[in-house]
């Protein structure tokens, strides 16, 4: 999990250059046996990784190059090892065995005899298991879609809500068994009316015990038991891309585990006390989550890391990737050394492949370092990501609306933040003021640090508003955490589900969201700026505590929008700024108006003809009325 606090004041890693990508490795050299060595009545090989179901029964594979023999146990043979032992098939470690009349939906281990003795583990590839310390279940790769993949919008037309299946619509909180898939469809109205177009959904590869935040993978392959596993997940993205919703899921390779891990030692063998073949067993194993690096620089390790990002890709239709604190990819410590070459050029591939094969798939790392490496194209070197959250964004912003005095806000500050990009791309980067991490780890919600308690409190609610109308009047993709829109306090906790009475309690506060959403989303027909590139900052002014600015696309009439924040606690009258074109500017939002809220001031403030007079280096300019801790939207429109 991204420890954005901790890492943020660090250096990037000197070796942050181009590099040239290690070619690809064979998908698994068990499956590329040239049938002409075998006899013609020889059973066919089947290629792939773990449980391989066919017509005639189920074939395994695992990767064990230091067990001395393999057997596949489970519910098709009495678990008895003599039944199914399996070939080894090369020098590099892989064992086979095909198992007829075998089935899907077997339970199924495989036995290890080793130089450290007898081991049973669960498949590494296993895509379905009982439970993080049960076996593996062959899984059945069928499943009706009834679509192709689903078609995304353009990613400068995403609005991301990022939510934790184990809190978001739990129905029974008393209940020690968390919130599932298909309570989550249930509140699929609810998204559809604020008007978000993407869930991005935290972990749900399966990990140990019930409860998580996810970030604890024990098995990379397998879908969270507890949240319905992966047959309701598949269901789930299905309903998700039938209401309009693409799906973006967050995975994790900077560790794995650390507990439940059947990984660790899985043939034996291991040196220095590592966790053996997908470990690394020097200082490179260290992360903060215990010595579970994987070994980035093996081919077998790379290979199932490549396989389970492509798994949720082909298999799952998911949309786009959040690869979590990638920064422990490409290096070892949270300053960034040593460097880890074999880590980036992992990423590298990944990406690569990813954009190659599916180009509207998203993949975005959290990384932090703002470092325009992590999105520069892999044909120049950089990591290949489309996009990265943005730390430059998302601190100065909370810093703003969080400070108690007005006169320790830094417009410009806040002004760096909204115009930020990576390599000149504003849509290279994920803006938000809540996640995850920005409301955990020793932060809370945005409404809790300002009142902690109080949501209904005036300073909590207008300045938390003010930071979300930034986040969807900057260029960037929008991001909210689940429960912002109503208000959603204290700090983040996988134990404590989301108060949905907050949703009708501050109903004013969800239409606000909503309106913004669709805003950002130009649904009125009359914001394409904000969907756009370019911003030009008008004033920044730190007397006033009041910051102004222009966002287009192409310009022009329904693509010119002026934004107008006041982060100053008393209203500004006649409020005098430039604007980049002369004539009526329709005022689309005023943040302050009472419907939002009934401790709102519903200040007046109205459209503005804009006349002709250089003010702020623009050929025109006009005066706003704008009330405290709010923001004023203008369109130049052609009705």
């Amino acid at each position: 999990m991204g420890l954005a606090d901790f890492i943020k004041e660090f250096r990037l890693m000197p070796a942050m250059k181009p590099t040239k990508p290690v070619s690809r490795v064979r998908p698994y050299p068990a499956a590329e046996i040239k049938h002409g060595r075998h006899s013609a009545s020889a059973p066919a090989i089947h290629a792939g990784m773990g449980a391989i179901p066919h017509a005639n029964g189920v074939a395994f594979r695992v990767w064990a190059p230091h067990a001395e023999s393999v057997a596949v146990i489970g519910t098709f043979n009495d678990w008895d090892k003599s039944k199914n032992p399996m070939t080894r098939e090369n020098a590099e470690g892989y064992w086979y065995c095909d198992v007829p009349g075998a089935k899907i939906g077997a339970e199924y281990r495989y036995s290890l005899q080793t130089p450290a003795g007898e081991l049973s583990k669960i498949d590494p590839y296993a895509r379905e298991v009982t439970n993080s310390v049960g076996n593996a279940v062959v899984h059945d790769p069928n499943f009706d879609w009834g679509e192709e993949f689903h078609k995304t919008p353009a990613w400068n037309e995403w609005v991301i809500y990022e939510l934790h299946v184990g809190t978001f619509n739990d129905p029974n909180p008393d209940d020690p068994r968390p919130a599932t898939f298909e309570t989550v469809v249930h509140r699929f109205d609810h998204l559809k009316k604020l008007g978000v177009n993407c869930i991005q959904v935290m972990p749900v590869a399966e990990f140990a015990g019930d409860r998580s935040w996810g970030y604890n993978p024990a098995h990379m392959f397998a879908v969270e038991g507890a949240y319905g596993g992966p047959k309701k997940f598949k269901e789930f993205v299905r309903e998700a891309h039938r209401n309009g919703f693409a799906v973006i899921l967050d995975v994790v390779y900077n560790h794995f585990g650390p507990s439940d891990l059947d990984l660790w030692q899985f043939d034996g063998w291991s040196e220095n006390g590592g966790g053996g073949i997908y470990f690394y067993q020097d200082w490179r194993r260290e992360t903060p989550w215990g010595d579970t690096r994987p070994d980035y620089g093996r081919p077998e390790v790379r290979q199932f890391i490549r396989d389970n990002a492509m798994m949720w890709v082909e298999d799952y239709h998911i949309d786009g990737l959040r690869m979590d604190m990638t920064l422990y990819i490409r290096s070892v410590r949270a300053d960034g050394e040593p460097n880890l070459p074999d880590g980036w050029s992992l990423l590298q591939w990944i990406n690569g492949e990813i954009r190659e094969k599916h180009p509207n798939t998203l993949t975005i790392a959290e990384d932090l370092q703002h470092s325009e490496w992590m999105t520069k194209p892999v044909g120049e070197g950089g990591a290949g990501y489309g996009a990265q959250w943005d730390d430059q964004f998302v601190h100065p912003i909370r810093e703003a609306v969080i400070a108690a005095e007005d006169d320790h806000r830094s417009m410009g500050a806040i002004a760096h933040a909204l115009a930020h990009r990576y390599n000149g791309d504003a849509f290279q980067r994920v803006i938000y003021s809540e996640s995850h991490d920005e409301v955990a780890n020793g932060k809370a919600r945005v409404v809790h640090e300002i009142a902690p308690g109080d949501p209904k409190n005036w300073f909590a609610q207008k300045r938390s508003t003010l930071a979300a109308a930034l986040v969807f009047t900057a260029p960037g993709i929008p991001m909210l955490f689940q429960g912002q829109e109503f208000l959603e306090g204290e700090w983040f906790r996988d134990t404590v589900p989301l108060d949905w009475d907050k949703s009708s309690e501050f109903r004013g506060i969800v239409r606000l969201y909503r309106d913004l959403v669709r805003l950002r989303l130009n649904r009125g027909g009359q914001t394409k700026g904000l969907t756009g590139q370019h911003i030009q900052v008008i004033r920044a002014d730190e007397t006033a505590k009041v910051i102004a600015f222009h966002r287009w696309m192409d310009g022009g009439q329904d693509d010119s929008v002026v934004v107008v924040a006041n982060f100053h606690r008393d209203a500004r009258e006649n409020f005098r700024i430039g604007f980049p074109e002369s004539g009526a500017w329709k005022l689309l939002i005023n943040s302050d108006w009472a419907g939002y809220s009934e401790t709102f001031g519903n200040y007046p403030s109205s459209d503005v003809t804009a006349e002709p007079g250089e003010c702020d280096g623009l050929p025109d300019h006009g005066a706003v009325n704008i009330g405290p801790y709010s923001v004023l939207v203008f369109a130049r429109t052609s009705s």
